[in-house]
C-alpha cells in the first residue's frame, strides 16, 4: 500500500513537473533573498499562470536583473569578471547542462560579465522553462499562496 503511494505521488510530481518548479523557485529566493519571499513567489507564479492561459510557453523565471546579481554574487572581489570554474558553477545552478566550454575570455580565465550574460541569456531562450501543467485555480493564485 505504502509503495503504491510514494510511486503515485513519484508520478504526480514528474508529470506536473513540479521538482523543477520547486527547484527554480528556491534558485531565484536563493540569487534574490527577498524581504518579503511570498509576494515574489506569487509575482514569479502569476508569470507562470498567465504565460499557461495565454497557450505560451512559461517565461523564464530568471531575467536580466537575476544574472547581474548571480554575477556579482560569484565576483566577491569586484574584478568584473570571474573565473571559467565560477561561471561553470553559476550556469550550472541555474539549471544549465548545455555549458559552452569554450567561453570568450575562457584561455585567460576572466570570463566578462558580458560574456557571462550573453552565454546564460542563450540558454535561457533556447530551454525557457515551461512550468508546470495544471496552474490554473478556481481560486486567486494570491489566496492559495498566503495560506503557505
Amino acid at each position: 500500500m505504502a509503495a503504491r503511494r510514494e510511486e503515485d505521488a513519484s508520478v504526480y510530481l514528474e508529470k506536473r513537473k513540479l521538482i523543477q518548479l520547486i527547484d527554480k523557485l528556491t534558485k531565484i529566493l536563493f540569487i534574490y533573498r527577498p524581504e518579503k519571499h511570498r509576494e515574489l513567489l506569487i509575482e514569479k507564479l502569476e508569470q507562470l499562470k498567465l504565460s499557461r492561459q495565454s497557450g505560451m510557453r512559461g517565461p523564464n523565471l530568471f531575467d536580466d536583473s537575476n544574472l547581474d546579481v548571480v554575477f556579482r554574487i560569484m565576483d566577491t572581489d569586484d574584478k568584473q569578471y570571474i573565473t571559467f570554474v565560477q561561471y561553470k558553477q553559476a550556469l550550472t545552478m541555474m539549471g544549465r547542462k548545455d555549458i559552452n566550454e569554450c567561453p570568450d575570455g575562457v584561455n585567460e580565465d576572466r570570463i566578462s560579465h558580458e560574456t557571462f550574460k550573453t552565454e546564460a541569456f542563450c540558454s535561457l531562450k533556447v530551454r525557457s522553462f515551461n512550468g508546470p501543467q495544471g496552474l490554473r485555480t478556481r481560486r486567486p493564485l494570491r489566496a492559495e499562496v498566503r495560506g503557505l
